[in-house]
């Protein structure tokens, strides 16, 4: 299931894929009341989200967040990744953070890994298949 976290981050950065690019940077506030997203976990979210390299920020009086590559380079799925880790939702299927399950016998022919790997791999072709703009694009044409 998705965090409140991992929600809060898509809403901000579909919000910044919105805006004009190479535009003034969007106030921290403005982003928090037009995403409806809590300043304060913002300021955290943001914080991640910079420090892995998709937004740029500008201090100052005139200064806020801005995407640091254009809005169809960043899927859903990489910045849910910065937010909750692997998309996997058991550790022996994910191909970032492996891990064997410790109460399984058999790994090779454990149903539930079987499952678990058709699970991740669709979610992560959906998720990585899906930038920013794809999904501000479905958003705008669905109003």
């Amino acid at each position: 299931m998705l965090t409140q976290r991992s929600r809060y981050a898509l809403r901000a950065m579909l919000f910044l894929a919105t805006q004009k690019p190479g535009g003034p940077p969007v106030p921290m506030n403005r982003i928090a009341a037009t995403a409806n997203v809590p300043r304060k976990f913002l300021e955290l979210i943001l914080a991640d989200l910079r420090e892995a390299g998709f937004l740029h920020s500008h201090r100052g009086k005139a200064g806020g967040y801005c995407l640091s590559r254009p809005a169809y380079l960043i899927s859903l799925g990489e910045v849910i990744r910065v937010i909750e880790g692997p998309l996997a939702l058991v550790p022996c299927v994910s191909r970032t953070a492996y891990r064997p399950c410790t109460d399984c016998r058999d790994e090779a022919a454990c149903a539930i890994r079987r499952a678990m790997a058709r699970v991740r791999d669709e979610t992560a072709r959906i998720l990585d298949g899906t930038s920013l703009a794809d999904a501000t694009a479905e958003e705008l044409a669905a109003a």
